[in-house]
């Protein structure tokens, strides 16, 4: 009896935690858009100038700062240079994180920066989302779990001999 609880314990834990994961998808990908909305709006300045005198070319913008005669341009060459590549860095991971639902969880799992998951992560609030794919995650989860830990232990049971009787063990060995 107590072993059918732990089942139903650990797949109940395995469910909680899998209803997590398209919510934490969810959270980082707005974190990413806010992120790149607020870059946008730091550049608007900057992009407003280069529509004007560069064609568009925020680049070129940023190397005629470079080569400019006055030593504040120059040095705001290297600010503004940083808000174009955050900018482009931003659009990227926005584009990554617009595909499907396996295409989201790789790139977080594999490609996804590490600030803004730090960050995602300390803001992240648990929830239970009823949203039919929160609801496969969970009872996948807890199936993945509940079977990947019965196994182990029925592994570790026949390896260590555990719930044979006397008379099985005497009759595999003669």
């Amino acid at each position: 009896m107590l072993r059918s609880y732990l089942r139903l314990a650990l797949f109940a834990l395995g469910l909680l935690v899998g209803v997590q994961v398209p919510g934490f998808i969810d959270d980082y990908g707005k974190r990413v858009a806010a992120h790149r909305l607020e870059s946008e709006q730091g550049l608007k300045g900057f992009r407003e100038t280069a529509r004007r005198f560069f064609k568009d070319d925020l680049q070129a913008l940023v190397a005629h700062y470079r080569v400019s005669a006055d030593p504040v341009m120059r040095s705001d060459a290297q600010s503004v240079a940083g808000l174009v590549e955050r900018a482009h860095f931003l659009a990227r991971e926005e584009r990554a994180m617009q595909g499907g639902w396996y295409a989201q969880l790789w790139h977080l799992a594999t490609a996804a920066d590490d600030e803004l998951l730090a960050e995602t992560y300390r803001a992240y609030r648990y929830q239970v989302l009823l949203a039919p794919q929160a609801i496969a995650w969970g009872i996948a989860s807890a199936l993945l779990l509940a079977w990947t830990t019965e196994g182990l232990l029925l592994m570790l049971a026949w390896v260590f001999g555990a719930g044979q009787g006397r008379r099985t063990q005497e009759r595999h060995w003669r």
